[in-house]
Formats: structure tokens, sequence, C-alpha cells
């Protein structure tokens, strides 16, 4: 991990946060490579990513969902190969707060355990929105990847 300083966001004010775990069938870099270089083959808009993996490198991407678009974007705080990303996470579900965003890619006998953590959410129903989102992400991500991994 290079050693450069981020600013991370205050999250004080912003006290509600959640976390996801999922057994996942890929192994930890095939799911490290799906958030840093492929969101567009499982997640992001196809044609619509713009993501270096470097440390406070800006990133946007969009959805598509239910027929509208909703535009993703944040900054790189950590980057540990193969094992965990830190970013910020900002969209109209966070009302423009700059949340914060934590994957930690752990191997498994089946492939990968995989923890989302989300923080920084200031009120309880933008929370519970991710709580209901963050699953059937994972899913996706794990159905994507985790069949090109079978």
């Amino acid at each position: 991990m290079t050693t450069t300083h981020v600013t991370k966001p205050d999250l004080t004010t912003r006290p509600f946060h959640l976390s996801c775990d999922r057994c996942m069938r890929a192994a930890p870099q095939r799911l490290y490579c799906a958030w840093t270089e492929q969101l567009d083959h499982w997640f992001a808009t196809p044609g619509t990513v713009l993501l270096r993996p470097e440390l406070n490198a800006p990133y946007f991407f969009e959805t598509l969902y239910q027929g509208t678009r909703h535009p993703h974007y944040g900054r790189i705080l950590r980057l540990e190969p193969h094992h965990r990303i830190d970013m910020t996470w900002v969209t109209t579900a966070t009302h423009g707060a700059e949340t914060v965003l934590v994957l930690e890619f752990e191997p498994s006998a089946l492939g990968t355990h995989l923890r989302l953590t989300h923080s920084g959410f200031d009120d309880e129903a933008s929370m519970h929105r991710h709580e209901i989102a963050w699953p059937r992400v994972l899913e996706r991500l794990d159905t994507k990847i985790g069949a090109d991994a079978a």
C-alpha cells in the first residue's frame, strides 16, 4: 500500500452505519478487480465508469434502476490489493453526504468472505435503504463474477 496522505471525511455528526457479509464464490483477487477495474461488468452502466485504482483518485459511474439514472461519486481512501478497499460514496441516496464504504476480502474454503461496511449516514432512513440495497448488489456481484470463477 502506498503511503500517501488521504483526507477522510469527518463522520462524527453522521453516526449511522451498516455491515453486510456474504460468502462469495470468486477469489479475493477477482472481487478486488471487480470493484477497481470492472464495475461496468457487473454494477455500473457500461460506458459511464471513470475510475483509477489510486489513492485519492476521484471516481464516477452511473447505475440504471427502474429506468432512472443514478450517479455515484467518490474518492479512493485506501487500497490493499486483494484484501481491502476504502472509498467515499456519494449519491442522492446519501443526500449528497460523503459516506465511507469499506470492502474487506478474506479467503475462505468456498472462495471469499466479503464484508461490506458503509458508514456516515445522516439518518436511519438512508441507512435502511442501503441495508436493503447492498445485499442485492453483492448477490449480483456473486452471480456475475462468481459464475466466471466457477
